[in-house]
């Protein structure tokens, strides 16, 4: 139960969608019961028959920002980079007027501190430092930098998506958010919201399920491969996170009401958990959770979750395996394998419940 190789499935590669479905309700549902092992095969939208008046739905309102950029350096190479700390990188803006940030950059060959990359006639940077692969740089500014990267900038799809431009009828600058991201600062979309679109919302809503909005910037870590056998021993990274005081509210009112919190993805599972105390009460505010939820953890406030289907030896996996349970989570996966659900980012979801 404690070793990586507990969490190793064979996946196709067909399997892995390349794009999301033609409207956002219309993917597949794989609903599990975590008791019996039950499955049942629907497609998202009739999830509404699977909820109650007695039910509240949390969701994760980060918004992904288009830190992908494509430049060049003085010497006229290419470099990819990729912005890690949006967030961060404001608050030093307003501090001190520089957006300074740590970064991924994909060059011909690592760069020196005090190389100047080029991105565009408004917007430069400079190479201030490097350490375990991460990059940190400063840009020079001539504009409103959010401004600049709603202009300039690229959505950062995961690596696992392999094309080089949108597929007919699928921008990802739309795609790529769920229809509530509103607090910018993420760098990877919490995907399992990506299946609800506004009139599944008003539909929900309208069977009078409250719908309660936190915020978790989902960060680089997430792509991060585990790299030590004992899972026990990996460390999680860290992900800014904010539950306002209402949120809070409203969540403990309907788990003492004994209501069911369902979590709407991973993030909004792992920022749940972390901010309940001893006594199973959610705490309203802000901070850095590095939660690592693995088989063994005892669950305080989410009782059911929708979520996608996560790559092998993951974080992700384990937490749903905690969740539901290891064997039950991977023969759910065989049986999505067998009927030929699609995975990961842009595939199907589950509702485990």
């Amino acid at each position: 139960m404690y070793q990586l190789s507990d969490y190793d499935f064979t996946l196709p590669e067909e399997f892995i969608s390349q794009e999301p479905a033609s409207q956002r309700d219309q993917s597949r549902l794989l609903v599990l019961d975590r008791d019996s092992g039950g499955i049942a095969h629907r497609s998202f939208f009739e999830i509404t028959g699977l909820l109650s008046s007695r039910d509240l739905i949390v969701v994760n309102n980060t918004r992904v920002v288009p830190g992908r950029l494509v430049g060049q350096k003085e010497t006229g190479g290419k470099v990819e980079f990729l912005i890690l700390d949006y967030t961060g990188g404001l608050e030093r803006l307003k501090k001190n007027g520089k957006f300074e940030c740590s970064c991924l950059i994909k060059a011909s060959k690592r760069l020196k501190t005090g190389t100047l990359l080029f991105f565009d006639t408004e917007l430069k940077a400079r190479i201030t430092g490097f350490k375990d692969g991460i990059y940190q740089a400063c840009f020079i500014l001539k504009e409103d930098f959010a401004q600049t990267l709603d202009r300039i900038g690229n959505v950062p799809l995961p690596p696992y998506i392999k094309r080089e431009k949108d597929p007919p009828a699928c921008d990802d600058r739309t795609a790529y958010q769920t229809v509530y991201a509103e607090k910018k600062g993420a760098i990877a979309a919490p995907t399992a919201g990506l299946h609800f679109s506004r009139e599944l919302l008003r539909k929900i809503k309208s069977k009078g399920i409250p719908i309660v909005e936190i915020t978790l910037h989902v960060g680089y870590g997430t792509f991060l491969p585990i790299r030590v056998e004992d899972i026990r021993e990996h460390k999680m990274h860290s992900e800014r996170y904010f539950i306002p005081k209402k949120a809070a509210e409203v969540i403990n009112q309907k788990k003492m009401e004994g209501g069911r919190i369902i979590a709407v993805g991973t993030t909004s599972v792992r920022t749940l958990e972390y901010a309940t105390d001893d006594a199973g009460v959610v705490k309203h505010g802000n901070g850095n959770c590095d939660l690592f939820i693995y088989p063994g953890y005892r669950f305080r406030t989410v009782d059911s979750m929708i979520t996608n289907f996560h790559l092998p030896k993951s974080s992700l996996l384990m937490l749903v395996s905690a969740f539901a349970g290891r064997e039950k989570i991977l023969a759910a996966y065989r049986e999505a394998i067998r009927e030929k659900y699609r995975f990961y980012s842009y595939g199907d979801a589950m509702f485990i419940h």
